[in-house]
């Protein structure tokens, strides 16, 4: 493989430099405009992170309608790594691996505690789709891809079965060493009673949702057991996704100090094509307009969420680490967001992907 040279690259702190991919690793970092290579890329205006990973992702395409084929989602977008949250359970992860091994795009996969995954919406309803001894067979067989359990805890996906899905993940959980991630929605079970059987590490997502089991009271306050979650090391996941992101909630949220960990899309074939998702970059911009800093919306899809995949390397740009790296603009341009309420807000702002490296390998979408 060849070296070349990604020239007159911009930090998020401003900074510029040139960066020199030998043999697809990170070789060296050095000022701008002197890196040397075969092949020089000017990236000149252009802003440079580590490769951008999304958390909360529904990347198996024979689900349907939560599936999408990993490059739609993925470096097609500026994501180097998607995250499946829970699409599969033990029944076809070895499936969503062989997708994984057929694209370019960086995948790991939080594995459903039901066996069915996502092949109906209900999957949590029946107890005898929960088989302890499969999952843990699939988390040893897969050990290098499968990253944490999903448990959804909505009232249209338990059923009559409230808590007790969730208290059967988290002995998994006890047992493997792996964190979770709860999907919270419609109640019953409600977040207060949630909360008490998550640990630290462990995420929430959908935590933006405007849905009456949220994290806030009725008086736009956030509910005590929540805040409490927090102070123990519980993790928040934005989730965006077609029913689980609010302006309003977003806004009341900062308020209130009460700030993601990571951003993700929960993005899926349809809420891709038709909205409000559309992109990361799109998820992004949203926390743009909501007043957060470039640094804290890029960290939130770099390092932190790297630190939760227990692969840090993936969430800093550094020297002898496999090139992973995303190249975007921010531009001043009119630009029209919605919410998955359909609320539609004004920004004169726009994030756009410009490139990716992805395992060494240079893909410019410049036109």
């Amino acid at each position: 493989m060849e070296t070349y040279v990604i020239r007159n690259a911009q930090y998020i702190t401003g900074e510029k430099i040139d960066i020199i991919i030998k043999n697809g690793f990170i070789h060296e970092i050095t000022t701008a405009r002197t890196g040397k290579g075969d092949k020089i890329y000017d990236c000149s205006d252009t802003y440079i992170s580590s490769g951008w990973i999304d958390l909360h992702t529904h990347a198996f395409s024979k689900h349907h309608p939560y599936g999408d084929h990993i490059d739609e989602i993925g470096i097609k977008q500026g994501v180097t790594t998607v995250v499946d949250a829970g699409s599969c359970g033990a029944k076809q992860i070895s499936e969503l691996i062989a997708e994984a091994k057929q694209s370019k795009t960086n995948v790991f996969a939080f594995l459903n505690i039901s066996q069915i995954g996502l092949e109906r919406i209900d999957e949590l309803s029946n107890l005898k789709w929960i088989n302890q001894e499969k999952v843990i067979k699939a988390i040893n067989d897969y050990p290098h891809f499968i990253v944490g359990l999903k448990a959804r805890m909505s009232k249209s996906v338990v059923g009559t079965n409230g808590l007790r899905p969730l208290k059967i993940a988290h002995q998994i959980a006890d047992q493997t060493s792996l964190p979770m991630m709860v999907h919270i929605g419609s109640k019953p079970p409600l977040i207060e009673e949630i909360v008490l059987h998550l640990q630290k590490n462990d995420i929430i997502t959908h935590y933006l949702n405007n849905k009456a089991n949220g994290f806030l009271n009725e008086k736009g306050i956030p509910k005590k057991q929540l805040v409490q979650a927090l102070h123990d090391g519980i993790l928040l996941d934005v989730g965006h996704g077609s029913a689980s992101f609010s302006f309003s909630v977003a806004e009341m949220a900062k308020k209130h100090d009460i700030h993601f960990h990571t951003i993700s899309t929960d993005i899926y074939r349809e809420n891709r094509l038709h909205g409000p998702v559309f992109s990361l970059a799109n998820t992004l911009t949203k926390f743009l307009y909501l007043g957060y800093s470039l640094h804290e919306v890029i960290r939130a899809v770099t390092e932190t969420p790297a630190k939760i995949l227990n692969r840090p390397e993936l969430g800093n740009i550094q020297t002898n680490t496999l090139a992973n790296l995303t190249l975007f603009t921010i531009e001043d341009k009119p630009n029209i967001l919605i919410d998955s309420e359909g609320d539609r807000r004004n920004f004169n702002k726009k994030i756009t992907v410009q490139g990716v490296v992805i395992n060494g390998e240079f893909i410019s979408y410049k036109t």
